[in-house]
């Protein structure tokens, strides 16, 4: 081709604009917490480093546990009977997070009812509330939080509350574009 354009270059834009067409139409599809669910949450006595590692431990070694005593569950039901008669188990693990970590904090642990703030997770918005949970608050509670959903068993969808703004965006598209033109 005379005037600027190769073959080369027409296949890479309709390749780009293939991708960008699929990017666009999976971007849409948003996981949701149902209606019927049951969320874990670990709140931090604070923001400061050692409060926000506390948590990470405290909150994977119950995920762990929760994890495999909610294995055999098959419906919300199954889940809340053992979340409730496994209480003690959580706490014993708590006490034994602590103890090995030589953590000094307090805390509480709750099922049932709990308030949750609204939520912003990969660009879905989660409105607060209150929420069928189980909800460990270490100290004061009042540092960022883990929690993520235990039924149906979505803790693949889990997060950190964080403010950090320094968050660093590629693009794939802009990195085609920049290698091929």
């Amino acid at each position: 081709m005379k005037g600027g354009f190769s073959m080369r270059k027409l296949i890479t834009i309709i390749l780009i604009l293939t991708i960008l067409f699929i990017i666009s139409n999976n971007s849409s599809k948003e996981v949701m917490i149902p209606k019927e669910s049951i969320r874990f949450r670990v709140v931090a006595n604070s923001n400061s480093n050692k409060d926000q590692k506390n948590k990470k431990l405290i909150a994977n070694n119950l995920k762990n546990d929760v994890t495999d005593i909610l294995a055999s569950s098959n419906n919300i039901n199954e889940s809340r009977i053992a979340l409730k008669s496994n209480i003690d188990k959580f706490k014993l693990n708590i006490d034994k997070t602590i103890k090995e970590n030589n953590i000094n904090e307090s805390y509480t642990i709750n099922y049932g009812n709990n308030y949750f703030p609204e939520k912003k997770y990969k660009n879905v918005n989660y409105p607060e509330g209150e929420y069928e949970s189980l909800v460990v608050t270490l100290g004061d509670g009042a540092g960022e939080n883990f929690w993520c959903v235990l039924f149906p068993p979505l803790c693949l969808l889990e997060g950190e509350e964080t403010k950090k703004d320094n968050i660093e965006y590629s693009s794939f598209i802009k990195e085609v574009i920049d290698k091929y033109f």
